[in-house]
């Protein structure tokens, strides 16, 4: 098979020494549409990935509790990563290409390859690669990898679950791509935070604010969420994205990867008591959070599971990208939620209380006919 050339592909704003994006240059394609026109068409059967939202701008209050939100999280999240990475390292070894699940994934393996090579002085290949619900992992981007690493173990990164959608498109489309290949990719997806406990490979199940989540393509490389339209995108290339130059003033990518690492030195300590702990206290993939969702389900009659999203980072998705119905917050979690809030009421969405989940927040979707 022909793999479309490296060059055609979109460059980010992070350096190449941290990531490379195995994803088509769709930058010059207009493809937006306004919040409700892509909430009309993704409802009415459009899929998801033939389109892109607007990229939302965050006002200056908004920068404000993100700037925040990083100094007060960003050793816990850099601790997390330390713990990730150095699971990734005694399951895998050092022979391991690391396979961010663009985008929200992409900051996350730039934090992990970082931590490796601030630790072990070992330099891991890291590529970001497309996976889209009901649609598939980019099997061109695999087989430009297997090309140019052959032999090496494949790792997959994501920055969160949720109720574990990607999870399960990950494990279905490797079995595929196995069978039909003659391959033996594991499918094991290592995340920073598991609330949904889908993974065995996380940093923590705690539902907290990963900083990463907060923003867009601003903290993404400038990269759009990736696209999968045969209108633009050959059988043989790989999935698009946009690259959003226009935004550069505004980038914060490279400032969020370099404050979590400049954290390392002072977590490295930690690593190894937090590692025995998650040993210690390990349990399988439960899958708790898809029984928290069918809960909510039940509760507020919502027939399309889709259209509920839970966790932090979720929920803030929700409040940038589409057009929320309701968002339910855990008690318990509140004071960590201020951007959450702050979102909430910019849009005029109804917030409740909702302590029967295992996740900080949830965001719901407003189904077309339901009345708000």
């Amino acid at each position: 098979m022909t793999i479309v050339e490296i060059k055609h592909t979109v460059k980010g704003s992070y350096s190449s020494q941290d990531v490379i994006f195995l994803l088509k240059d769709l930058s010059e394609v207009r493809m937006e549409r306004s919040t409700e026109e892509r909430e009309r068409a993704i409802q009415q059967g459009v899929h998801y990935s033939e389109m892109l939202p607007v990229e939302y701008e965050p006002t200056d209050e908004y920068l404000q509790l993100f700037y925040r939100s990083l100094k007060e999280n960003k050793q816990r999240v850099a601790l997390a990563a330390g713990v990730v990475a150095e699971q990734i390292l005694e399951k895998k070894g050092r022979q391991t290409v690391l396979c961010s699940l663009a985008r929200a994934g992409t900051p996350i393996g730039v934090l992990i390859k970082r931590y490796i090579l601030f630790k072990y002085n070992v330099d891991l290949p890291h590529y970001s690669i497309s996976i889209i619900r009901d649609r598939g992992i980019d099997r061109n981007a695999l087989h430009y990898i297997e090309r140019n690493h052959p032999g090496l173990s494949l790792m997959f990164i994501d920055g969160w679950t949720g109720k574990g959608a990607i999870t399960q498109e990950l494990i279905k489309a490797l079995t595929s791509y196995n069978r039909l290949f003659k391959t033996e990719h594991s499918s094991e997806l290592a995340v920073l935070a598991d609330p949904g406990y889908c993974s065995s490979l996380y940093g923590t199940r705690e539902d907290f604010i990963i900083p990463s989540a907060c923003l867009n393509s601003t903290i993404s490389g400038l990269v759009s969420r990736s696209v999968l339209n045969t209108q633009w995108i050959n059988p043989d290339e790989f999935h698009g994205a946009k690259y959003y130059e226009e935004l550069k003033a505004k980038d914060l990518s490279n400032y969020y990867v370099d404050t979590i690492s400049q954290e390392f030195p002072e977590i490295k300590p930690l690593v190894e008591a937090r590692l025995t702990e998650i040993k210690q206290n390990f349990t399988p993939p439960s899958w708790e959070g898809l029984a928290s969702i069918k809960r909510i389900q039940e509760q507020f009659d919502i027939e399309d599971i889709n259209l509920v999203k839970p966790g932090v980072g979720e929920t803030t998705r929700v409040l940038l990208r589409r057009i929320p119905w309701k968002i339910l917050i855990n008690p318990s979690s509140e004071q960590d939620l201020a951007h959450i809030l702050m979102l909430a009421e910019d849009r005029n969405v109804t917030v409740e209380e909702f302590s029967d989940m295992a996740y900080a927040c949830c965001g719901i979707i407003k189904p077309l006919e339901k009345k708000r």
